[in-house]
């Protein structure tokens, strides 16, 4: 049976609209998540009276994330993916709005439940990456998550600097000067929202090419459960890759700042790193979507690795001044990163059937931001009993293990059509 060329020009141009609404998407969650998050840290310690409460706000955020991930893949594996993006950035207004209330108030628990319901806005735009990526064939569905990965370039850039300017806003109306992000948070997940609800259709989940959509039950069989997906053997090296490299990512970056300021560098040398870092994770996600797509999903996991035990390896020689050398090795950091992010949702795509997809994904992400979680709660002791050049070493030689698990099973990988 073959398709009319009209048709498939017809879904090619809807497919090219739905990544460019995710883009869009992306971008406004992000501009509202990270300028969240940035002044969280500084309401939490605010509100609990000392920096030792500082961080719970973000760790709401990151919780959130996790649960809002597996929430979101059930209802998108149960309703279709445009509910589900709609959903999140919805209830991310609700919850930045309940921040308001809760600075307000002077509430801090609160605001950590606020900062749990910010964390869906994030998790959909986590899921946006999919969405992209399921309406296409394997030769083509990489550049779509890189480019709606991409989309978060803007809120790295754009969401730090709002916190000045809506805090002045946010002061001239009676408002907490904090205040003023999270009111510009409610704004731009609002506006992600609507954009998704209006503009996403036909839903995404129409929109899988249909030059493969006919052999789908005939390739995976409506009785696959998600745990024998979890199995396969694609599923299994996407899943491994992931967690581990933002384990790496998140133990380096997170203590970053910390050594930056007990070796006597201003604010400024810490924003400009982390900056980079940043620009690291989001500004090169087409590139490496494309060379995903030229040089298979293994290949790019692999380099993922190799940029992440040396971006490690650098920041732990890098000497105490050394400002210059710890940006290059964030930013490599950011990258190496990135490159395991875009190649393993790909193959976790590739490997999984579409009657498990949403939520399979729902879950790797609520496991990848949960990850995140231990992370930085397990970074901090580290730091302390062996100093940040020893953390940086234990997160290279972390990159080894998972490596050595992708190489193990190179062979029982294989590329998919869908």
């Amino acid at each position: 049976m073959t398709v009319e060329p009209a048709l498939l020009a017809r879904d090619d141009r809807l497919r090219r609209r739905a990544v460019m609404v995710l883009f869009g998407g992306v971008a406004l969650s992000a501009i509202g998540y990270i300028a969240a998050i940035t002044v969280g840290t500084l309401a939490g310690a605010e509100l609990g009276g000392g920096a030792s409460w500082a961080g719970l706000p973000t760790a709401g955020a990151v919780l959130g994330t996790a649960g809002g991930a597996a929430l979101l893949g059930w209802i998108a594996g149960r309703h279709g993916r445009r509910p589900s993006l709609v959903i999140g950035y919805l209830t991310g207004a609700l919850g930045a709005t309940l921040a308001v209330v809760a600075l307000l108030a002077g509430s801090l628990q609160l605001l950590i439940v606020a900062m749990l319901v910010v964390g869906l806005p994030n998790a959909a735009a986590q899921a946006a990456r999919y969405v992209g990526g399921d309406m296409y064939q394997a030769g083509r569905r990489a550049r779509a998550i890189g480019v709606v990965v991409w989309g978060a370039t803007v809120g790295a850039v754009i969401g730090p600097s709002l916190i000045g300017p809506t805090g002045t806003l946010a002061s001239g109306v009676g408002l907490p000067v904090l205040a003023g992000s999270f009111v510009a948070a409610a704004v731009t997940f609002a506006i992600a929202g609507v954009i998704s609800l209006v503009l996403l259709r036909p839903d995404p989940a129409e929109l899988v090419d249909r030059s493969v959509a006919l052999t789908r039950a005939a390739d995976v069989g409506p009785s696959r459960s998600m745990r024998r997906s979890l199995l396969q053997p694609n599923v299994s090296v996407a899943v491994v890759a992931l967690i581990s490299s933002q384990l790496v990512m998140v133990m380096v970056m997170t203590m970053t700042p910390l050594h930056l300021r007990d070796h006597g560098h201003d604010l400024a040398v810490v924003g400009v790193v982390m900056s980079a870092h940043t620009l690291g994770m989001f500004a090169l996600a087409p590139l490496s979507g494309r060379l995903t797509g030229r040089f298979g999903s293994l290949a790019v996991i692999m380099a993922g690795f190799v940029l992440l035990g040396v971006a490690s390896l650098l920041a732990a020689l890098a000497p105490a001044s050394g400002g210059l050398v710890l940006m290059a090795a964030l930013f490599l950091l950011g990258f190496g990163w990135n490159l395991g992010f875009v190649a393993s949702s790909d193959l976790l795509s590739a490997g999984s059937p579409l009657i498990h997809r949403a939520r399979l994904q729902g879950g790797v992400d609520a496991a990848v931001w949960g990850t995140s979680a231990i992370s930085s709660v397990v970074a901090g002791p580290l730091l302390d009993l062996i100093g940040y050049a020893g953390l940086a070493l234990v997160a290279a030689a972390l990159t080894s293990v998972p490596a050595l698990f992708v190489v193990a099973r190179y062979r029982d990988v294989v590329p998919q059509a869908a």
